[in-house]
């Protein structure tokens, strides 16, 4: 077994990679999505940070009327920590949470009926409900485009080109997607497999090595049961992707190739498994069309040999071929 040690450098992905409010890169959460931040990125803070979230998630009128110096005493903590705790909920600063619980406060005030998602109400007309999320799909897709980093991109396509097999985990809604991305792959005559069970994962992994790839998909990028067999992977020398909405996860320690997905535009009735899943096929399709591209001479013909193969299940039996 080859033991690797993942090198960082101050350009790997991290904190100031994921494109948050913190950066400037992205605008700040609307006021209505606050709670679903919380909801979201309160198991990755620590304590005393998760102190301060829950305290503006469910009172945002009274901490609106606070200080920094305010909120640290009400919560027991410092005023470091209401600062630190307002950037990783996608803020700026201390003053921009203040005016977005102000904003909050306003809405809960004013008998507005109450939302669905962070922008639909329930009383919206459905043909309403398609257009908010119709642009909140699109914001997705773009907010993922501008965040790739393209060099990461273009490494883990030419290990997937080159790759004798390629390993891919993903649990639930990124079980999905890993299934998306592994078919695609077989009909370019790759060798790939997709895994949602963390005991196969792992047992699977064991067996690669430094010509397989292996690919985790986790929007948290701290589930278990995905970390564990790409840790094995990294472990045993294969090159590794992870492809997941918080670059600065767990996850990442065993990934020689980070893919940041958006985190962004999550409620209650659309939270991170079901709004993650249009940013992370995104990524997938881009891998996808990046090894097609590389490996054309035999993609261009694996290709057209699964569509012959299927032809005759896309027409009533007996009929007219179309």
């Amino acid at each position: 077994m080859t033991q690797r040690l993942k090198e960082t450098s101050p350009g790997s992905p991290g904190t100031g990679a994921t494109g948050t409010g913190a950066t400037g890169r992205e605008a700040p959460p609307a006021p209505a999505a606050l709670a679903a931040k919380v909801r979201t990125l309160a198991p990755s803070m620590t304590r005393s940070m998760q102190r301060v979230a829950e305290a503006v998630a469910g009172d945002p009128a009274g901490c609106a009327a606070l200080t920094v110096t305010g909120l640290a005493e009400l919560t027991g903590t410092s005023e470091a920590t209401v600062v630190r705790t307002a950037r990783v909920l996608g803020y700026p600063g201390y003053r921009d949470l203040r005016l977005a619980l102000a904003g909050l406060a306003a809405q809960q005030q004013s008998g507005r009926a109450p939302s669905v998602t962070a922008d639909i109400a329930v009383d919206d007309p459905i043909a309403e409900v398609v257009a908010k999320l119709a642009r909140d799909e699109q914001q997705t897709l773009a907010d993922t485009a501008a965040a790739l980093d393209t060099a990461q991109l273009g490494a883990a396509v030419a290990a997937l080109a080159a790759a004798r097999r390629i390993d891919v985990y993903g649990i639930g809604a990124s079980g999905l997607v890993a299934q998306d991305l592994v078919q695609k792959l077989l009909r370019i005559g790759l060798i790939a497999h997709a895994h949602s069970d963390p005991h196969l994962a792992v047992t699977n992994a064991v067996q690669l090595h430094a010509k397989d790839v292996a690919i985790a998909i986790t929007h948290s990028g701290s589930t278990g049961d995905v970390i564990e067999p790409l840790r094995t992977a990294f472990e045993h020398g294969a090159t590794t992707v992870a492809v997941t909405g918080r670059p600065d996860g767990p996850v990442t320690q065993y990934a020689d190739h980070v893919l940041t997905t958006s985190t962004a535009r999550e409620s209650e009735l659309r939270p991170a498994a079901m709004s993650s899943r249009t940013s992370q096929l995104l990524v997938v399709d881009c891998l996808f069309v990046g090894v097609a591209q590389q490996t054309y001479e035999t993609a261009a013909p694996a290709l057209a040999a699964s569509y012959e193969a299927l032809a005759h299940r896309h027409h009533p039996r007996g009929g007219p071929k179309r």
